[in-house]
């Protein structure tokens, strides 16, 4: 499968979550968070905190998109019948069968809910089982320890730490980005199953 022909929509969803593709009009489904939790993006490169950082966030989304280099998705909680956040497939090489996981974020309410667990669960079931990757690579800021309890939690294997890999948001500081991953053959002979009792 090439690039080319990445889906250009995707639908997963279990009983608990729903995703599908970030659209334009997604603005008004994401903006109390946007608006109530500036939080939220605390360690992220990309600020969705505001009307108009919500804008950006979104158009950059969809233009990386367009560029078949990313896939984002909305995520909508079933129990609550609202919409919980966002997270997304980036730096796609098909080629190579390589991705990466990551851009997401959820409101305060969704969080520590198991919400993550399904939405990752789907995503790499995804990942590996219907686009046939190899490497499922995830990162995060180094100081995001609840993000990278996150990512242990499903299974991630921790391979190193990028130092002073890229500047942060909003300063002259530069962060440690730390690199996880998850390999196809460890989602099928453990880690799926492993996640799946914890959903």
């Amino acid at each position: 499968m090439s690039i080319s022909q990445f889906p250009q929509n995707i639908i997963l969803e279990d009983e608990m979550v729903f995703l599908r593709s970030l659209q334009l009009s997604d603005f008004e489904n994401l903006l109390d968070i946007s608006l109530n939790e500036p939080e939220t993006w605390e360690y992220s490169l990309v600020r969705a905190n505001g009307k108009e950082n919500l804008e950006n966030y979104i158009r950059l989304a969809l233009k990386a998109k367009e560029n078949k280099t990313e896939f984002p998705f909305i995520v909508f909680d079933k129990k609550s019948g609202k919409y919980a956040g966002s997270t997304r497939f980036y730096d796609i090489n098909l080629q190579f069968k390589t991705l990466q996981l990551g851009y997401t974020w959820y409101g305060k309410d969704f969080r520590g809910t198991g919400l993550n667990k399904h939405c990752k669960y789907l995503l790499l079931q995804f990942a590996f089982e219907t686009l046939g990757i190899e490497r499922v690579e995830f990162r995060a800021d180094n100081n995001n320890q609840r993000s990278i309890a996150a990512m242990k939690s499903i299974g991630c294997k921790v391979e190193g730490v990028l130092r002073s890999h890229m500047p942060t948001a909003d300063s002259d500081v530069r962060r440690d980005s730390i690199v996880l991953s998850i390999l196809k053959d460890e989602w099928f002979s453990e880690v799926k199953e492993n996640l799946k009792k914890k959903l």
